[in-house]
């Protein structure tokens, strides 16, 4: 199976050709301010290689598009947001808990309404149908054209949320929906945040996908799209429509998962360098730790599958300056090429501090002759502290640990790191973005309280759940694999009640990518 991957980051559009496990071609593209040029330009590269020749089978991008969208407060819509749970659920309502500015932006409406369910499924109130048509009323004259709706417990039945969605696709056919239960985990106020999000991103998510699909067509390449997750794995295009706050991670994702590939190494601390920042986490059974706190995005709190990362103000494009002398936090990003010294711009850089210590050949190393040997030493002694200080951070264990070095700035990294067993520098690590999304697979989860069942018979049927729901998305069934098992008794509550969560992974069925 021929496969393309793209990452697009904030310095540089990166892509690459696989052919099973091997990578066949990869090029880096500066990333362009309407981003799809970038992409355009990557794509085109890819397929004038020879390599190329022959039918390929999946396209798959890794992009910020959304994140940025909610950090930088822009493209979002206005929501409708429906809470099924009252009288329980009343005291702290939709949106309470998001930043001032940002619910000004995304706040369409508030609608709290009877129904809901206990912690083993059983009905907590009725649910309120007539309250549910007259909401649905409001928001079609209202103009509001997404809705969230959120629901107590119904990741374990989610029967209110799919009725409020019938009865809004009765009444209102026109407006988007997205239910909380299909984002995931137990945890009202965060399942729901995630859910309004998500409903604020529709019509990026449409335009985003679309200039994908035009930039792939455009190259000549007749191949289905997909995009990545925050987990490390994929989801096709008409997923991510759908879903587009489950690549909010995928960058870092996909750098973690590419290291990963090209080492051989399922267990190991990462330091990706990008252009503008580095991201830290550690690998395990192939896969970044997850983040088992909540997440905020944006100032929201969320509980996204979200890796467990650490980002630091260090790339090849950081600002080296100050007394006594540091790199970072600011950075130059994608104009790398038109500021740096090496380049003939003004400003100097880390690139700038490689190129004159011989780590780096880029530009005019004549630019950087007259830096003294005092300040490029003092320059990479600070970028080893950084990260030395950085990676014991995430470390779990006080043992040393090998350590994967890859993204473009990987040259920051150097050989020898205190808590540090190995550092390895892969084959194409500058690309180990666009190849771990390249080699994306597809998963399933489940996040379940199961009662009345022995443990072992939960954490079966858990990761029977999760399974299905692989299988549902297009993987193989041959291929599955058990990446995460969690669970946790509560106590507190009767009949043996435990808490199971799990996560499968497995490759894209034979045939399913053509046929979607």
């Amino acid at each position: 199976m021929k496969r393309i991957g793209i990452d697009v980051g904030g310095t540089n559009t990166d892509a690459v050709l696989l052919e099973g496990d091997a990578v066949l071609f990869a090029i880096k593209r500066p990333t362009t301010q309407d981003v799809t040029s970038g992409i355009l330009d990557a794509l085109s590269a890819v397929r004038a290689d020879p390599a190329c020749a022959g039918p390929i089978d999946a396209v798959v991008i890794g992009t910020t598009h959304f994140i940025n969208a909610v950090v930088q407060r822009k493209h979002l819509m206005k929501t409708a947001a429906i809470r099924i749970g009252l009288p329980a659920s009343a005291t702290l309502p939709p949106f309470c808990d998001w930043p001032g500015d940002l619910a000004a932006l995304a706040d369409g409406g508030i609608y709290q309404l009877e129904g809901g369910h206990e912690f083993d499924g059983r009905p907590f109130m009725p649910l309120d149908i007539a309250g549910l048509k007259e909401t649905a009323r409001k928001i079609r004259d209202s103009g509001v054209r997404t809705v969230g709706v959120s629901s107590s417990f119904s990741p374990l039945d989610p029967s209110c949320e799919e009725t409020a969605r019938e009865i809004l696709a009765e009444i209102c056919p026109d407006v988007a929906v997205t239910l909380s239960h299909d984002l995931g985990r137990i945890g009202l106020l965060e399942r729901e945040n995630a859910a309004l999000l998500n409903a604020a991103l529709h019509d990026l998510a449409v335009e985003t996908v679309e200039a994908f699909r035009a930039a792939i067509a455009q190259s000549g390449i007749d191949a289905p799209l997909y995009l990545t997750q925050n987990d490390g794995t994929v989801m096709l295009a008409d997923t991510a429509i759908a879903f587009p706050v489950m690549s909010f991670a995928s960058g870092a994702t996909n750098s973690m998962r590419g290291a990963a590939h090209l080492s051989g190494l399922e267990n190991a601390m990462v330091v990706d360098v990008g252009g503008t920042t580095s991201d830290i986490g550690q690998l395990r059974n192939g896969f970044p730790r997850e983040a088992n706190a909540v997440v905020e995005v944006g100032g929201v709190r969320t509980l996204f599958r979200m890796p467990d990362l650490l980002s630091i103000g260090l790339g090849g494009g950081s600002h080296v300056g100050g007394d006594p002398l540091r790199i970072g936090p600011l950075s130059v990003g994608y104009r790398l090429p038109q500021e740096a010294l090496v380049f003939g711009g003004a400003q100097l850089t880390a690139s700038d501090i490689a190129v004159a210590a011989g780590l780096l050949e880029i530009g005019d190393k004549s630019r950087v002759a007259h830096l003294s040997a005092a300040t490029v030493s003092a320059a990479l002694a600070d970028a080893k502290r950084q990260i030395e200080t950085n990676v014991d951070r995430m470390k779990t264990e006080a043992g040393d640990v090998p350590l994967l070095a890859v993204g473009g700035g990987a040259f920051l990294i150097p050989e020898r790191l205190s808590g540090v067993s190995e550092v390895l520098h892969v084959p194409h690590g500058d690309c180990a973005n666009a190849v771990g999304a390249a080699i994306a697979q597809i998963s399933g989860e489940v996040d379940q309280v199961f009662s009345g069942l022995s443990r072992d018979e939960a954490i079966a049927e858990a990761i029977r759940l999760a399974e299905e729901r692989a299988v549902a998305g297009g993987a193989d069934r041959g291929s599955l694999k058990t990446v995460d098992v969690e669970d946790m008794p509560l106590a507190y509550l009767p009949g043996g009640a435990l808490r199971v969560r799990t996560r499968v992974a497995g490759q894209i069925a034979a045939g399913a990518a053509r046929a979607a």
